[in-house]
């Protein structure tokens, strides 16, 4: 556990939900903690296709918004009585590819009545695997973890609870069959492409994969379920998917030879329009690793955000962790970031009831932009505020969201220089006015520590004047540090463009 220097101020429930916007379903879990133990109350699920409404453009059609946002509007009925801190609700792959996935999420937010985070397929992958390792007794092998989405596929290999190789693939059940069996015609040929373009997206990660190495081979969510079942029904398998049992399937399917007379114990109509091409990646799977057996999860991407929103809320917060991570990564210094933490830290105290902001959230965004405010100077003195923000937005951080990288990154850059005014509004409406206030606290923090000395800076008070705010150190204290006054003469002008009048004395 990463221990933070700001104190937590949350107040628990036992209930919780997690809410995952897949490429094919959407899903709803809800569950409660009892003496520890996780129980699931309830879950939900719509077969919304929602990759089906990506035109040629990647641009989300009204259709399949329509089915969406009113899957959504069911969902928000059984979120009424649980509190918002204990919900998160996660976006996969087709609202990672839509060009309009901005303008549909301010429709869905709206309809859900909580935030959606949109992730990225590294985090989906970290999900996935965290929901199926904790559905498993604790072990020291090594698993093969596969998840085939709508959209996208998922493969990783971890040890316990931690993943230790992750890849996301541009290939899923709806995308494969638009692609290959599109007119519902299923033949030899048709399969064989399919199954061929599945190895392809799996060629470059097949060598590292096979040299980590694994003792079990697991499978998570609808494709692979439902292959299962309808493996079970036909008593071809007694249990999971076996090579030759899948081998069995596909002569099956080319056999039939069209969607429309596909009649499978086992397998729902709502699922049968994209089943072959979710099989066909199987085979592709199956033949890449040299798989012969694999069994099946009852975890997967919801129960993985379970597992993570109870650490975060718990103070196990992943984010923590990656953010140190990186930190480490780039050299940064901590000690420096440790003043500037606790210079922010008490700022916030002063500020955040009068400026109306959630501690607990605000000082968990100052912690993380405060650790890695100096990651750019890894690349150049110059600009290092902004190579920072560059290095947040494209790096690896388990447990951010896209839209988390775009604050925590936005963050790194308005620490210094100009203030970036532009970049903030370009954040979603929710976190626009929260950014900035933000900002203001972390660039104090950093100019107050400008000199880098162990020295502690003496109790100063910060008040919020009808134009902006107010600082006041002890008297004769600024008359001694001619930088850090003419740094906040500076300051002063630079906030202008916030609309902020910043007075100090």
């Amino acid at each position: 556990m990463i221990k933070t220097i700001f104190p937590s101020r949350k107040k628990g429930s036992n209930t919780y939900a997690a809410i995952d916007l897949g490429s094919n379903s959407f899903h709803m879990i809800v569950v409660q903690i009892q003496e520890q133990d996780i129980h699931v109350i309830d879950r939900l699920r719509v077969m919304v296709r929602l990759s089906a409404g990506l035109d040629e453009s990647k641009r989300l059609n009204d259709r399949s918004q329509a089915i969406a946002l009113d899957c959504l509007q069911q969902f928000s009925e059984r979120l009424l009585e649980i509190p918002k801190g204990n919900i998160r609700a996660v976006g996969t792959n087709t609202l990672r590819t839509a060009i309009n996935s901005v303008q549909f999420l301010q429709k869905a937010e709206k309809c859900l009545g909580h935030c959606i985070e949109i992730i990225s397929g590294m985090e989906e992958a970290r999900l996935i695997y965290l929901g199926v390792s904790y559905n498993l007794p604790v072990a020291k092998e090594h698993r093969l973890v596969i998840d085939i989405g709508g959209g996208s596929t998922e493969v990783i290999i971890g040890e316990g609870v931690e993943p230790m190789c992750m890849e996301s693939l541009y290939m899923g059940c709806v995308s494969s069959t638009n692609k290959y069996f599109s007119n519902g015609n299923i033949t030899n040929k048709a399969m064989e492409k399919a199954e061929i373009a599945a190895r392809v997206e799996l060629e470059p990660i097949e060598r590292v994969f096979r040299n980590v190495g694994w003792s079990q081979v697991l499978g998570a969510s609808g494709t692979i379920k439902a292959v299962s079942q309808v493996i079970s029904q036909a008593g071809w398998c007694d249990h999971g998917i076996s090579y030759n049992a899948l081998k069995k399937l596909i002569k099956h399917l080319i056999e039939v030879k069209h969607v429309d007379n596909i009649k499978l114990k086992g397998l729902s109509a709502d699922r049968t329009p994209v089943f072959v091409g979710g099989v066909a990646i199987l085979w592709g799977i199956f033949k890449a690793f040299n798989i012969d057996h694999l069994d099946i999860s009852e975890g997967a991407v919801r129960e993985g955000v379970i597992h993570d929103l109870l650490g975060r809320i718990q103070r196990e917060d992943v984010r923590h962790q990656s953010v140190k991570s990186l930190a480490q990564r780039f050299h940064v210094a901590e000690e420096h970031t440790l003043r500037v933490m606790k210079t922010a830290h008490y700022c916030l105290e002063q500020l955040s009831d009068t400026w109306n902001l959630d501690f607990d959230v605000a000082s968990e965004w100052l912690e993380w932009a405060a650790r890695l405010h100096e990651i750019g100077l890894s690349i150049a003195h110059a600009h290092y505020h902004k190579h920072g923000a560059y290095i947040v937005s494209n790096a690896d951080l388990p447990g951010f969201s896209q839209q988390n990288h775009a604050l925590l990154a936005a963050l790194v850059q308005s620490h210094r220089g100009k203030f970036p005014k532009t970049l903030i509004k370009q954040l979603p409406q929710k976190w626009v006015y929260m950014a900035q206030q933000l900002a203001i606290i972390l660039r104090l923090s950093v100019l107050l520590n400008r000199s880098r000395s162990a020295e502690a800076l003496p109790t100063f008070s910060l008040t919020v004047t009808e134009g902006g705010l107010a600082i006041q150190f002890p008297p004769g204290w600024l008359h001694k540090k001619a930088l850090t006054a003419a740094d906040l003469e500076q300051e002063v002008l630079y906030l202008v463009n916030a609309g902020v009048a910043l007075e100090f004395s």
